[in-house]
């Protein structure tokens, strides 16, 4: 029986991929990729020329029972998504559940997740903390945002450089605009930044200056509840 080997890929910097993840995408059988014109890119850059699939939210439920029967079979498969860790907010749950339920064993090797990074950096608490990723753009977007008035532990969200600033607002609008946040863009790429303060703060400098690229938001807890 092979192995499912989940392979985080860098955020920004080609170098921080590991040398372990590029000796296992030499090894395997076949790369599972969620755009491979993007992942042709980065096993160009480090000499990787095995098969490569396609394979993103949109053929998953499609291809994960063909993958699964060869790796059955003994093929070893890596999958790898665009940036980051395979399965936060990108491609990668469904595969592996159904890898588990076979009985194929899974490694996920650690490396690149965006949001490390954006919160140990933040000067927020990071002991404990809430991962929501994207939020829903409209149906139950208000729903989730109430949901978390009273969360105790720093959140974390992720949002692109078009909605932030509505974003921003929004938490300023259900949780006051002295909440304390850490925006971070760009993260291991040469423009990186982090713009922290109060919500009314960031919203300021980020509608007088643009943001760009991908973004990690880091907001603080409810303190209020937490002092009671």
């Amino acid at each position: 029986m092979g192995i499912l080997y989940i392979v985080p890929t860098p955020v920004g910097n080609m170098e921080d991929m590991t040398f372990r993840a590029v000796r296992i995408l030499k090894e395997v059988d076949l790369v599972l990729a969620e755009d491979t014109r993007t992942s042709g890119i980065l096993l160009k850059h480090y000499e990787i020329k095995n098969a490569l699939m396609s394979h993103h939210k949109f053929n998953e439920h499609g291809t994960s029972a063909g993958i699964v029967n060869r790796l059955l079979a003994g093929e070893n498969v890596a999958l790898i998504s665009d940036a980051g860790t395979p399965g936060i907010s990108d491609p990668g749950f469904y595969l592996v559940r159904e890898a588990v339920r076979a009985g194929v064993e899974v490694q996920c090797l650690p490396g690149a997740t965006a949001f490390v990074p954006a919160l140990v950096s933040s000067g927020l608490p990071c002991d404990r903390f809430a991962f929501e990723g994207f939020l829903p753009q409209k149906k139950g977007r208000q729903t989730k945002l109430q949901s978390l008035k009273d969360e105790e532990r720093t959140m974390i969200f992720y949002e692109s450089p078009f909605r932030l600033v509505k974003t921003l607002q929004q938490f300023a609008e259900v949780y006051g605009g002295d909440r304390q946040v850490s925006v971070c863009r760009e993260i291991s790429k040469v423009h990186e930044e982090s713009v922290r303060g109060s919500l009314t703060e960031v919203i300021a400098h980020f509608q007088e200056k643009a943001p760009k690229g991908e973004i990690v938001i880091i907001l603080a807890g409810n303190e209020t509840k937490l002092s009671n």
